[in-house]
């Protein structure tokens, strides 16, 4: 069985790619650009794929899924949605996205360094969620 630092870490790398999934789903619909669409499109069966193996480890370990902080999502769903008001709206979902990134790094580095006992395995993995969040920052630049 995985220690707590383990079993915290993953925890919070399974609530930010919930966040991050939610958050793409409610853009998603609104993307007219279709090279943008592709693009989170990608990004959202990326982090659908992360996240169901987040909480297969969870399973094992015995621990349940923790929920993205429900005051976030809802800041980042007004936020989203009064931004998106008026506009070049591609522009806007790529501003927004990139926003919601550069947050999912900066938490999970943050973590990272708050778990120091989690295993290697796990800090691989928040790594690779990392690095999945800085591939779509590079991807979505042309359209800022």
């Amino acid at each position: 069985m995985p220690n707590q630092d383990s079993i915290k870490l993953l925890n919070e790398c399974n609530s930010g790619t919930k966040m991050a999934v939610e958050s793409l789903n409610e853009v998603l619909e609104k993307v007219k650009n279709e090279n943008l669409r592709n693009t989170l499109t990608t990004s959202l069966e990326e982090h659908k794929k992360f996240g169901d193996l987040t909480h297969q480890k969870l399973m094992e370990a015995h621990d349940s899924d923790k929920e993205p902080n429900p005051i976030a999502k809802a800041m980042s769903w007004m936020s989203t949605n009064v931004k998106l008001l008026t506009g070049d709206v591609d522009e806007k979902i790529a501003d927004i996205v990139t926003d919601g990134c550069n947050m999912g790094i900066k938490s999970i580095a943050k973590y990272l360094n708050q778990y120091p006992a989690a295993t290697s395995d796990i800090k691989d993995l928040a790594n690779q969620l990392i690095k999945i969040e800085e591939k779509l920052l590079h991807e979505l630049r042309p359209y800022l």
